[in-house]
């Protein structure tokens, strides 16, 4: 549970630097929990919990860490983000199926995901990005695969250098790339998600009195053009958007829809431009697209 009253580690630009270079995975466990940073132990060369109860058995008790170390030597260090540790991470993917450079240098142009603290190269080639975390809110972990990028928060974990997983059959190691010579911030996650993952349009229903779907070109026109003042844009909108629906040019829906809707006393320009938006939006959805809620995965590692 997100509590902004607990204490927050006290992280400086050198702290990752320092502990990625401890000569063993035990040493830089022990570094971590001395420096009051909570972490758990992973299976070897993975990233499962050797814990009952996973990241939220993450202690900075150096003791319990000493003990854990020492009945596993190899076990991969996992640090808890979010308010617990004061960190969050953007994880950018690289797989088979795409990479998520290209989406976070767009975020970062944008000024979504700048100011980060150090850059983690982790064994598949990917980047997890680390930013401070705030202490005014909550932010839960969450995954947007079409842009292979994914961002972990409060309720979830990531594997921490220098940890090494098992990759086509070489372990690797997770290392520290990079650290900032500015100050980092905090990252707006919601803003972030949100620019990666649009908010798709809500279908417009259709205005009082329009024919059914598969209605001829003129028929859309003759509700266009009948529509009072107080509709029309409304009316003309569902119009294009059917017209695209069903296959047609923008420039037969301009054939038939201009005149309608300046009958119906629409300016031109308005015309233009809600036929425009109506098929801009239409080919963007298609004839089957489904609005729906998105999945929350949380407690993912990376």
């Amino acid at each position: 549970m997100f509590d902004p009253s607990n204490p927050i580690p006290d992280w400086t630009v050198s702290t990752m630097q320092r502990v990625a270079t401890e000569p063993t995975l035990a040493d830089a466990a022990i570094r971590f929990a001395n420096l009051g940073i909570p972490v758990f132990p992973c299976v070897p060369g993975g990233k499962q919990p050797l814990t009952s109860n996973g990241f939220h058995d993450a202690t900075s008790s150096a003791r319990t860490v000493h003990a854990w170390w020492q009945r596993t030597p190899d076990a991969n260090i996992g640090l808890p983000t979010g308010a617990k540790t004061g960190i969050l991470v953007v994880d950018i993917d690289v797989h088979p199926g795409g990479s998520g450079f290209a989406a976070f240098e767009h975020a970062r142009s944008e000024g979504l995901a700048d100011n980060w603290a150090w850059m983690v190269r982790t064994p598949s080639g990917g980047i997890h990005a680390y930013y401070p975390a705030g202490t005014d809110r909550e932010q839960r972990s969450w995954q947007v695969p079409s842009a292979h990028i994914d961002f972990r928060g409060d309720g979830g974990y990531v594997i921490a250098p220098p940890s090494r997983i098992e990759v086509g059959g070489v372990l690797k190691t997770y290392d520290v790339i990079a650290v900032t010579t500015l100050p980092a911030k905090p990252l707006d996650a919601i803003q972030l998600r949100q620019f990666l993952e649009p908010p798709r349009p809500r279908p417009v229903a259709p205005p009082q009195g329009l024919p059914p779907k598969g209605c001829r070109p003129e028929a859309l026109a003759r509700v266009v053009a009948l529509t009072p003042e107080g509709g029309r844009n409304r009316a003309l909108f569902w119009a294009s958007c059917r017209m695209a629906e069903d296959g047609q040019s923008r420039a037969n829906a301009v054939t038939y829809l201009m005149p309608a809707a300046q009958y119906a006393g629409l300016p031109d320009r308005e015309i233009d431009s809600t036929i425009d938006s109506a098929f801009r939006i239409a080919s963007r959805l298609g004839p089957v697209s489904r609005l729906g809620p998105t999945q929350r995965s949380e407690a993912i590692q990376l």
